[in-house]
């Protein structure tokens, strides 16, 4: 695929016309509001992070951070240079990559979206988890009851599809917050700026709390090694060889699906009053949010509880197979890993009583849907946008009275329906993280293709050079934890990720060689620079593709380079 020589002049003014149905009714601070659904994501994986490498989790968690917000910077470079689009930036990326291979560039699009979705199934489970766990025993028949109905050990041993309370609660949640999502996105940012406050306060609490009431114990941060276990199962300081450096990986790999994550702010530029100057503003504050409270939380949650020692160890038959893993405490217990204990834990960090302690579990819980809203905009208006550029179906395109993308977010509805059957919700988490980093690989790099095929058009907002060459490195940094450290969450979680993402290989033919007959619509079309008649040429030669056999290398090495526990 080839583009024409021309640069697209950018929109001189603040004010834009509607992009494709969708209402501009927000402004940045709208979006930031949309946004701060992302923080709460630390709830969705802390435990798991720390139960995969141990002591260092607080700083794994500080370094994705990190990493994050410097990659954000090319994300709202590029998402300036389509202000009448909504989708976020997969949708930008792959304006970037289609000039080279109409193939990989619906392969952003989609890995954006297959990875952002789950947050309405995880989300909503959890959700459910802590209501119940609130309201009944652990062991009453209300939690404990279950149908079964298809066994998955064969991707990670106790995996399956089944239907008990928590999936009931969760669908229920789900249906609440779709029933918002369709009045529109100002409704939407109105409703999440209340749950954004609610949202805030308590994660900031128990950032705080903990450092100030002296609750922090030195040992449970130090040494500075990955975890591991002696013969009998107890939890040893494990070293820094091959073994130890895939769990920081696998730490790596898992805290980068909630860390990168306040992308999704540029999301919804198409719906911006002002988004020239809108769109970087949103970006920027919600980054700041997303650096103090995943700098704090995990740090305040791991000095107070500790990362625990073996409980009960693990049970085994006559052949040796284990029967019953071990148990064990602090932040290693199976409900911290996950995640259906957090709330509870937190809500001592604050030292509350019975009555505060309730309150602050209640707004976790609304923190929790407050991620479910920001999911569920998000990735809806990503479908919707790629079915408008040609990528995806046409009836993905439709949206109601309100603006609000109706039958992509009944889509999204069946699809994490179907996710919030499954029994574990790490692996999910894991599987869908690894189209994140294929998305997250691509889009870092269009970063440069941009800079290379549109070098005269306006940016609203102009990264520095050395940020642009940055995201590209750390493009592939993120290759390297993802195929190292992937399938510390399950044998076949590399695997499930690649499969997923190549689905939309044949979805994308049939749309547009088939339906579309190898055109794409008007409106993309002008955004490719194809209107014009003239000689289409490709300013980054031949680098996109040597770009995409160096991502698969390091994927591969990577992978085999990783020493499973």
């Amino acid at each position: 695929m080839s583009s024409t020589a021309n640069d697209l002049p950018a929109a001189s003014t603040g004010e834009q016309p509607k992009s494709a149905g969708l209402e501009r009714g927000i402004d940045w601070t709208g979006a930031f509001w949309v946004a701060s659904g992302v923080p709460p994501l630390v709830l969705f994986s802390i435990g798991a992070v720390a139960a995969t490498v141990g002591k260092p989790s607080w700083v794994v968690w500080m370094v994705s951070i990190g990493l994050g917000f410097l990659q954000s910077m090319t994300y709202a470079e590029i998402a300036g240079l389509f202000p009448h689009k909504a989708g976020g930036t997969s949708v930008y990326g792959a304006i970037a990559w289609v000039r080279y291979s109409k193939l990989v560039a619906p392969v952003s699009v989609w890995c954006n979206w297959f990875a952002w979705s789950p947050v309405q199934a995880i989300g909503s489970g959890l959700a459910a988890g802590y209501i119940l766990n609130g309201l009944f025993a652990p062991d009453s028949v209300i939690n404990t009851w279950q149908w079964t109905l298809l066994d998955l050990s064969g991707l990670k041993s106790g995996l399956s599809l089944r239907i008990n309370a928590t999936f009931i609660l969760g669908t229920i949640i789900m249906l609440a917050v779709k029933a918002i999502q369709d009045g529109g996105i100002l409704r939407s940012a109105n409703t999440t700026k209340i749950l954004g406050i609610s949202a805030v306060i308590p994660l900031i609490l128990i950032g705080v709390m903990p450092i100030l009431t002296g609750d922090m114990v030195q040992s449970h941060f130090f040494p500075l090694a990955p975890i591991a276990h002696d013969a009998s199962g107890n939890v040893v300081d494990g070293t820094w060889n091959r073994a130890g450096w895939t769990l920081i990986a696998g730490g790596m790999f898992l805290a980068a699906w909630s860390t990168y994550g306040f992308e999704t702010a540029v999301c919804y530029t198409g719906e911006f009053k002002n988004p020239k100057t809108d769109t970087f503003k949103a970006i920027f504050y919600s980054g700041l949010l997303c650096v103090l409270v995943y700098t704090l939380v995990p740090f305040a949650f791991q000095g107070f509880l500790g990362l625990g020692q073996l409980v009960k160890p693990a049970l085994l038959d006559a052949h040796g197979a284990v029967v019953a893993p071990a148990t064990y405490s602090g932040m290693l217990a199976p409900d911290i890993y996950s995640g259906m204990g957090v709330a509870r834990v937190m809500a001592r960090m604050v030292h509350a009583g019975e009555l505060i302690g309730a309150i602050l579990v209640v707004m976790l819980i609304l923190s929790i849907v407050l991620s479910i809203m920001t999911s569920m905009a998000g990735s809806s208006r990503t479908l919707y946008q790629a079915s408008v550029d040609g990528w995806l179906p046409e009836y993905l395109s439709k949206v109601n009275k309100h603006g609000a993308p109706t039958n992509a977010m009944l889509t999204n509805l069946g699809f994490n329906l179907l996710l919030l059957l499954m029994s574990d919700y790490v692996f999910v988490l894991g599987a869908s993280n690894v189209g994140y980093l294929i998305f997250n690989f691509l889009n870092l790099n269009a970063g440069w293709i941009h800079r290379a095929d549109r070098p005269r058009q306006e940016r609203p907002w102009r990264a520095p050079t050395w940020l642009i060459a940055a995201g590209a490195v750390l493009s592939f940094v993120n290759l390297t934890f993802m195929g190292m450290g992937a399938d510390v969450y399950g044998s076949g979680t590399l695997t499930t990720g690649l499969l997923f993402a190549a689905l939309i290989l044949p979805v994308f033919v049939y749309r547009h060689y088939l339906r579309d007959k190898g055109t794409f619509p008007s409106a993309m079309r002008e955004d490719l620079e194809l209107g014009s008649g003239e000689k289409v040429v490709t300013r980054a030669g031949i680098w996109p593709y040597v770009t995409l056999v160096a991502g698969a290398l390091v994927v591969y090495v990577s992978h085999r380079l990783a020493v499973y526990q």
